[in-house]
């Protein structure tokens, strides 16, 4: 409602009140319609030199613009230097010679017959395109002409989908495709349809469904496994699942586990475990989380800080916060009111990542060394910064709001500090939950409950693959051929686990050298 001057404080005081309430309640709308802004128009990156840069030419916006030839040069990010196989491709691939002849070996001059004095070689990546075949299998029987003994014929090998149409090899091929390249089902069958074969997605829903019901007992010994370290990353994602009857959608949860320890060369293997939720409230992460004892490394959701004060959970899990999450308050701000303040809170913990950088790789001991020594001054330092500017900010700034998240969480944020086996943030299941998200994208939604456990389960072992280094397709092919053939008893599930099943192929090559 429109104010009037008769409304209006006599009081100076009171009027002064009045106008710093109703500007912080515009810089804080202001800073939603900015934000609302980036998210359709702008650039996602939260890189302090790009933030920067687009800043600089947001302030020349009311001037005119020099033309595109004439625009001064905006600082670049340094970018890492990029992986490519350029001079060496991959030993392990195959190689297929060809040799091209010369039209004629005889010599131009006398007629006389060549000698071959050397070669030139190189080397380009092909690829053979992927065909179907049909494998038709044949059991001859036997029987004696001597004697009317029984027929002997060989047993019919087990299949995952008894009857059906399709191998192993070309469930594991869906599946991967699916849940590790997210090329949705509908796509699939029109990928076949292109080759000739005719098959409903329902159809590839329930060949999925089928490799999830057969190696879920593999996906719960890896998550128990997980568990069983001192230290896991912890994220949730929303899945919108369909709700039969009503017409429309119902958000249920994709939570992701997730453990990495090479960063200093300790025993957890780089792996994820996703567990599909009906929400993503308490009662779900405390299920969840029942055997665990350890560092949680998560965001600021409020079920985590729950969790970790349950009383039937006291001194089972330490909770160590995300510094990447406080920073993207800082971005959102700088983004939206180029706040000074919030580009130097980004430079200082740009100063304590570059530490990090450095200390990578290094053991926990030289880790926690380095960072009491060097990063501990910086982020007490950043501290006593927050809590001197906090009281000069409006309440209802966006700048008061990213302070107080970090403030209120400052212990959390700095328990890497004492712990060098410990990371300053969660991108470690950020970066394994973002298959989850892309697929989401592409699929819209998951069919059903059903749908969403299958996903969860095949998704947990072909991205688990991935992050091992590992061919996801040919992973699970032979998962699927060891569990469907009975080769590998319930009581071996372990040998199955990526990074067991990586060791023991490694292993095989070694002893064959």
């Amino acid at each position: 409602m429109a104010l009037r001057p008769e409304d209006l404080p006599s009081d100076p005081a009171a009027l002064a009140e009045m106008v710093l309430a109703f500007e912080g309640e515009n810089d804080d709308l202001r800073a939603e319609i900015a934000t609302l802004k980036s998210l359709i128009f702008g650039a996602r990156s939260e890189r302090a030199a790009i933030v920067c840069a687009e800043h600089d030419l947001e302030r020349t916006a009311g001037s005119q613009l020099p033309a595109n030839d004439d625009k001064p040069d905006a600082p670049r990010p340094e970018r890492r230097k990029a992986k490519r196989n350029i001079g060496a491709l991959p030993a392990h691939l195959p190689r297929v010679e060809r040799v091209i002849e010369p039209a004629s070996t005889l010599c131009p001059c006398c007629t006389g017959q060549m000698h071959r004095i050397g070669e030139e070689s190189s080397e380009a990546l092909d690829r053979v395109p992927a065909w179907l075949r049909v494998l038709r299998t044949i059991r001859p029987k036997y029987a004696c002409r001597s004697c009317e003994g029984p027929i002997v014929q060989a047993p019919a090998p087990a299949r995952l989908v008894e009857g059906g149409m399709a191998t192993t090899a070309l469930i594991a091929h869906i599946a991967a495709a699916k849940y590790a390249w997210q090329s949705t089902l509908y796509r699939q069958t029109q990928i076949l349809a292109g080759q000739g074969v005719v098959v409903d997605r329902q159809t590839l829903a329930r060949w999925m469904g089928s490799a999830a019901w057969l190696v879920r007992g593999l996906y719960d010994l890896q998550l128990k496994t997980m568990h069983g370290f001192e230290r896991l990353f912890c994220d949730e994602t929303p899945m919108p699942v369909l709700d039969p009857g009503r017409g429309r959608t119902r958000i249920c949860q994709f939570w992701a586990h997730a453990t990495d320890d090479r960063a200093w060369k300790g025993p957890a293997p780089p792996a994820v475990a996703y567990v599909f939720a009906g929400g993503r409230g308490k009662k779900e992460i405390v299920a969840q989380l029942a055997g665990f004892e350890g560092v949680l490394q998560v965001d600021g959701y409020a079920a985590y800080a729950s969790l970790a004060g349950d009383a039937m959970m006291s001194g089972q899990i330490q909770l160590a916060y995300c510094l990447v999450h406080a920073r993207r308050n800082f971005v959102r701000v700088h983004k939206t009111t180029n706040s000074p303040f919030a580009a130097e809170v980004i430079e200082r913990i740009a100063a304590v990542y570059a530490i990090e950088e450095r200390i990578r790789g290094l053991d926990a001991g030289e880790r926690r060394a380095t960072r009491q020594a060097e990063t501990k001054p910086l982020m007490e330092a950043l501290r006593a910064r927050l809590i001197a500017v906090k009281d000069g900010i409006s309440r209802r700034s966006t700048l008061i709001k990213a302070i107080d998240y970090m403030l209120e969480r400052w212990q959390g944020l700095t328990t890497f500090l004492d712990d060098g086996r410990l990371e300053p943030d969660t991108n470690t299941v950020e970066r394994s939950i973002r298959p989850i998200a892309i697929g989401k994208k592409n699929s819209l939604f998951s069919g059903d409950e059903g749908g969403g456990e299958t996903w969860a389960i095949l998704a947990s072992l072909l991205n688990t693959a991935k992050l091992n280094g590992l061919d996801p397709e040919a992973y699970l092919v032979d998962v699927l051929d060891r569990m469907v053939s009975g080769a590998t008893k319930t009581n071996q599930l372990h040998e199955l686990l990526a990074w067991n099943w990586k060791a023991a192929r490694e292993a095989e090559k070694r002893a064959v050298a």
